[in-house]
């Protein structure tokens, strides 16, 4: 769900990256622990999926957000609906798919390097407590970092499959894997090279 920062005027992108990561988390928790019923998780939705509009994204951007968990809507909602009810499967798939949405959007209007800033302010006081706030960052920043890099290698393995005419499936798993742990050792590597580890 990681996406790339999309630059921009809106007043979302303008918004200082502490004041926005604060608001929302305010929505993401006060989403989360609303008791919804159809109606407003679907107004919960509405309002999120507006937030692109104020921060004057193209509607292209949200529609490729929404297809990219698609995967994830269709099995939650039908384990759901299978052992539950509908009515649960679309409240509790529609808060998702809303925290979700509102995820992608903090990343895509905030610049990483701002987002982490913020975050190393948070944990320096946990200095005192021999936390070491720089550490914590660049762990953080690293994973992030790694999460378009493998869906990247997932889709290039995925490509390569399909030009062989090989079903997905499992084998995937195995090139992707691979592909995964020579990146970790190249960028384990490079820090170690520059004396960060």
């Amino acid at each position: 769900m990681i996406q790339s920062y999309r630059s921009g005027n809106s007043l979302v992108h303008r918004m200082p990256a502490g004041l926005k990561l604060a608001l929302f988390a305010s929505l993401a928790l006060g989403s989360s622990g609303y008791p919804h019923d159809a109606w407003s998780v679907t107004v919960s939705l509405v309002v999120v999926c507006s937030l692109y509009l104020v921060a004057r994204l193209p509607v292209k951007v949200l529609i490729i957000e929404m297809w990219r968990m698609r995967w994830l809507a269709l099995v939650l909602g039908s384990a759901l609906w299978i052992f539950v009810s509908p009515l649960t499967a679309w409240i509790s798939t529609t808060r998702v798919t809303s925290l979700l949405l509102l995820a992608a959007l903090l990343t895509i209007t905030t610049r990483m390097e701002d987002l982490l800033a913020v975050l190393h302010r948070l944990l320096r006081p946990l200095g005192r407590l021999g936390i070491d706030a720089d550490a914590v960052a660049m762990t953080i920043s690293l994973t992030l970092t790694m999460i378009p890099v493998v869906a990247g290698f997932a889709h290039a393995v995925r490509e390569a499959q399909r030009a062989r005419g090989l079903r997905l499936g499992l084998r995937t798993a195995v090139p992707l894997m691979v592909r995964t742990l020579r990146h970790a050792d190249e960028v384990g590597d490079a820090l170690a090279a520059r004396r960060l580890v």
